[in-house]
């Protein structure tokens, strides 16, 4: 049943279904979502005037967290669900400095060295390997040279190995157990000057 549910999108919606993206920031603030999108903000060192770039927004958490964070940076967050964006949309109240497109990590409409920071949260381990290889690349391809991309994620060796294999220089930052989640662990991939 639920594969048939997820084969009429190109894309993974949020917890598989449409029919739970109502329910979705509830259960993400159950999972303790903020306090890994907080550490994640932490570590990017956001700064006045940085064009940031999230991928896989989903309905736009981290993307508006990033915005408060840093309200002198420009924050686009991208995502593949339509219908996660609208979400999204809505959080923000017309806000400046912030906007939400609709775009897939693998093949991102932006220009070569467009962004300062690029943040991904548990959405890698998502994509298949191909996808995930694509997605790495495109995250290099749109950052600045000595840009950086901050993520967090679940699984193993294979994100950092994804992430030197499209030619960032990455560094695992923590590691932590996280209940109902399993390991998480946090990234900085910066893209060689």
């Amino acid at each position: 049943m639920l594969r048939r549910l997820t084969d009429r999108h190109d894309y993974l919606p949020a917890f598989g279904i449409d029919a739970l993206l109502p329910a979705y920031d509830l259960l993400t603030r159950l999972l303790g979502a903020p306090q890994l999108h907080r550490r994640l903000i932490d570590q990017a060192e956001l700064a006045p005037g940085h064009r940031i770039l999230e991928i896989g927004c989903g309905t736009g958490n981290l993307t508006v967290m990033a915005a408060r964070s840093q309200p002198a940076a420009e924050v686009i967050g991208s995502d593949p669900d339509p219908k996660a964006l609208l979400r999204a949309q809505r959080k923000i109240n017309g806000r400046s400095g912030i906007r939400f497109e609709r775009a897939y990590a693998q093949d991102l409409p932006y220009a070569d060295g467009e962004y300062d920071r690029v943040l991904s949260a548990l959405m890698l381990h998502h994509l298949p390997a191909d996808t995930r290889a694509a997605a790495a690349a495109e995250a290099l391809r749109v950052l600045r040279p000595g840009g950086r991309l901050h993520l967090v994620d679940i699984g193993g060796d294979e994100i950092a190995e994804t992430l030197t294999a499209a030619g960032f220089d990455c560094a695992l930052v923590a590691s932590e157990h996280r209940r109902r989640l399993g390991r998480v662990a946090y990234y900085r991939a910066e893209r060689p000057a």
